[in-house]
């Protein structure tokens, strides 16, 4: 036990260590798949199936660790992780099938770039279901714990809406015409270049809120530090393809902020 302690706590502080690198490379070097692809990564595999398995660890990690916790026969432990693994059934599962029916999609995903999110995610699932199923220690408040379950699963719900909403649009997009880039346009886009990404630090703000620790924040920290700078270069990669065709007044990510 003690041993397994010891190795949450490392992987916790690896998490915070490895936000604000992730941040300064990604302002600089994007990774190089989507939009951003080019040569010059190595092997690559098809996107459907690199999110497939680079996805993955978040659910049969969790499936694997949460038996083990002392937490198991709480229901309020089930209930806490069940939109951690609804979003990630949804990124590993459901967006992977999405990609594939889109018969355009051409772009392959580099082999390195999917190994680095699986290690990543194998990192963050390890942490996510470790402290909901085992040390997290204040289920038996009950109404703190049901007043931030039911605050922070709002903002995720909603967060989760945006996302799904977006990354069908952008897929929809493809399957048009000749299958290339187009300006992305009607709600939330019309307000920032990556309301996908809007969603998803949406989803793990709500996240924090619902665990209410130095995990879950942790997590959104992260998530803010890989997408925030992604989105900046999405926003200038549109307006240097399509100049004066993207609207100058849309945000990256963030409505009426960044």
């Amino acid at each position: 036990m003690a041993s397994d302690q010891t190795l949450f706590h490392y992987c916790l502080l690896t998490l915070y260590i490895i936000a604000l690198p992730t941040w300064i490379s990604l302002y600089f070097l994007q990774a190089p798949y989507g939009k951003h692809n080019r040569p010059g990564w190595g092997p690559t595999i098809s996107p459907p199936l690199a999110w497939f398995l680079m996805e993955s660890p978040t659910l049969w990690l969790t499936f694997f660790l949460f038996p083990s916790g002392q937490h198991f026969y709480n229901p309020k432990s089930f209930l806490l992780i069940s939109p951690f693994l609804f979003h990630y059934f949804n990124r590993t599962v459901l967006y992977p099938l999405r990609l594939s029916r889109n018969t355009t999609q051409t772009r392959a995903f580099p082999v390195s770039v999917a190994f680095m999110a699986f290690g990543f995610n194998l990192l963050n699932g390890y942490l996510q279901a470790r402290w909901v199923s085992h040390y997290k220690d204040d289920y038996e408040n009950e109404e703190l714990f049901w007043w931030r379950f039911l605050g922070g699963l709002l903002i995720f719900v909603v967060g989760m809406w945006v996302n799904v909403w977006a990354d069908e649009v952008l897929v929809g997009l493809k399957k048009q015409g000749d299958g290339g880039y187009k300006i992305p346009r009607g709600g939330l886009f019309e307000l920032v270049s990556c309301p996908n990404y809007f969603g998803e630090i949406m989803e793990w703000f709500g996240w924090a809120v619902m665990t209410w620790s130095w995990v879950g924040f942790g997590f959104f920290l992260y998530t803010c530090a890989n997408l925030m700078p992604r989105a900046r270069a999405t926003r200038l990669w549109y307006l240097e393809k399509f100049k004066d065709d993207y609207p100058k007044d849309r945000k990256a990510v963030i409505p009426f902020i960044y």
